[in-house]
């Protein structure tokens, strides 16, 4: 007899930051649509609530919760708010990121730290505050959002501090997966290619740029949202459970390059 995989998320309750647009609430819907549960984090609260309206259509509870992931009051905040207010917490999904498009050269102090502050802190102590009420409940599931920058780079798309916090984001999901695994708990991360979202707006919009991201996507096109929806709820099911410390990389082929 054998144990068939399942990708059913009914009775587990969600965290998906940044959540507001974007790959983040694209997740968050597609969690939801396998049955999850989902607590909404955004930095704007007009958005969180937004998200978690297309959740409820979805017939899955959900609560709005505007906070900064670099704040360590609020991550503490939130994650309590998720067992309070839906019961439990069983995935964590490390959404929320910031860069900066900006040369080397022109990057301020303030830049630096906006984007190491949210991009690898907010990642750490999410994670952390997470993984205190895993522990107690048997385990659960972590998923971090890297980037295809934290392998490669490519030329006139400056990218330096962004793919400094991306690159450590990797080695963090391979640390705390080694750490964490007599706790049951798995951590994994996806590393998305270009993908059609607010990040990188601006890039895409550029018909140049563009140009200069499809031609070294081996697919020919930037991600879509089911490009990305289908690798997070893989990871946070039990169809993963014996995969822990990986980056999955969802580019479209832009890492083989």
């Amino acid at each position: 007899m054998y144990t068939y995989p399942t990708y059913d998320l009914r009775g587990n309750v969600a965290v998906v930051t940044g959540a507001g647009r974007g790959l983040g609430k694209w997740i968050a819907l597609a969690l939801a649509n396998a049955g999850a549960d989902v607590l909404v984090v955004a930095l704007h609260r007009e958005t969180a609530e937004q998200t978690c309206a297309e959740i409820r259509a979805l017939g899955r509870r959900s609560r709005a919760l505007a906070a900064d992931v670099s704040d360590e009051k609020a991550v503490e905040a939130m994650m309590a708010a998720a067992e309070a207010d839906l019961g439990r917490l069983d995935i964590l999904v490390n959404n929320a990121g910031v860069n900066v498009h900006k040369t080397a050269l022109d990057v301020t102090p303030a830049d630096f730290a906006r984007v190491v502050d949210v991009n690898q802190k907010g990642v750490f102590f999410c994670s952390q505050a997470a993984a205190k009420r895993m522990i107690p409940r048997g385990g659960g599931k972590i998923i971090n959002i890297a980037s295809s920058v934290a392998f490669l780079v490519r030329a006139g798309i400056p990218n330096s501090v962004y793919a400094m916090t991306k690159a450590g984001i990797v080695m963090l999901t391979k640390a705390l997966a080694e750490e964490w695994a007599r706790f049951n708990i798995n951590v994994n991360a996806v590393a998305p290619g270009y993908f059609s979202t607010p990040l990188v707006e601006d890039r895409i919009k550029d018909e140049q740029m563009y140009r200069t991201i499809v031609s070294s996507t081996p697919l020919g096109r930037v991600g879509r949202p089911e490009d990305i929806m289908g690798g997070v709820v893989f990871l946070a099911s039990a169809a993963s459970s014996y995969i822990t410390g990986q980056t999955i990389c969802i580019d479209g082929g832009r890492t083989v390059l």
